[in-house]
């Protein structure tokens, strides 16, 4: 089960009930972030999330809205008694901006790791979670996430019992590891089935519609997209700028044949999103306005529906 809750859905300034962007998940006890705007903490503890266990920070972007809120962030952290480490992952530059925002938070009690995106897609494993950055197009460099949990083949007692498997075994085999003793070797192959389907997120913000995202967000079980703009005279402004849309958000979900679409990333003129919703809802029927607080627990095909809140 992966926990995702839409920390702050606000571009360029914070409004009165909207913070700036930021997206928070859970999985497995590890939580990540993808982008960390003004409000980000006090979103987190509007939600009643905790920052301790929060172990990657994902960038899309190095404009104000997306990051001014990580010096206090870590802060909060160190406060809290942290020493894990904690991943950074961005464009090029991570290092430096992130050195030049810690002025004001030059002493923590946990390290940072920086892992700095170099190619137009780059993966990353961390902590169960199984990220693919990929760029976008935005007025500076910038990338979209796609976050996966992926899933094994289910386990076979009886394969394992046949091949005479020690049952101390059979958990790294099961985790898809392979196990060399002194007499033989066992393989994941041997005691596992197919594959089965995993959970897919794909979020991006701050860019002109691309064949990267159609791609990457492809069968998504969530996909979190940009709607800057949800008037209709605002297309030329969208491109001018290169944002999006709600129409051009929704023909993105529409070709990568996700299950569910939420717009984010407003503009601070956009007061009321959900009056411009139809019009996305005629290309893509699963378009929702996403708010502050906005929460849902992604779960495996063969367990219970997901079901939302904070909505």
């Amino acid at each position: 089960m992966l926990d995702v809750c839409l920390l702050g859905t606000g571009g360029m300034m914070p409004l009165p009930k909207r913070w700036l962007t930021a997206l928070m998940t859970r999985y497995n006890g590890s939580s990540l972030l993808i982008d960390c705007g003004e409000g980000t903490q006090i979103a987190i503890k509007e939600k009643g999330w905790s920052f301790k266990p929060i172990d990657v920070i994902c960038f899309t972007h190095y404009h104000g809205d997306h990051i001014s809120g990580l010096p206090g962030l870590l802060l909060t952290m160190g406060n809290a008694e942290r020493c894990e480490p904690l991943v950074l992952i961005g464009p090029k530059g991570l290092e430096r901006v992130v050195s030049a925002l810690r002025v004001i938070a030059p002493e923590l009690p946990f390290p940072i790791e920086y892992r700095e995106i170099t190619d137009p897609v780059q993966k990353f494993e961390i902590n169960g979670y199984c990220i693919t950055a990929f760029r976008v197009n935005h007025n500076v460099l910038c990338y979209g996430y796609t976050l996966e949990i992926k899933r094994q083949g289910k386990f076979s007692v009886e394969r394992a019992n046949e091949q005479q498997i020690p049952i101390q075994y059979w958990n790294r085999l099961q985790k898809g590891e392979t196990v060399k003793t002194e007499q033989e070797t066992f393989y994941p192959e041997m005691v596992l089935g197919p594959k089965r389907k995993g959970i897919k997120l794909t979020y991006t913000t701050d860019t002109r519609p691309t064949k990267s995202i159609e791609e990457n967000a492809a069968q998504a079980d969530l996909f979190i997209c940009e709607g800057m703009y949800g008037e209709p005279e605002k297309e030329a402004k969208a491109k001018e700028y290169k944002h999006m849309t709600f129409k051009e958000a929704a023909t993105l979900a529409k070709k990568a044949e996700v299950k569910e679409m939420w717009l984010t990333h407003y503009s601070p003129s956009l007061v009321r999103p959900e009056e411009y919703i139809s019009a996305a809802r005629k290309i893509f029927p699963n378009s929702i306005p996403g708010k502050d607080g906005k929460s849902v627990e992604l779960v495996f095909q063969d367990e219970d529906k997901k079901g939302t809140t904070g909505s």
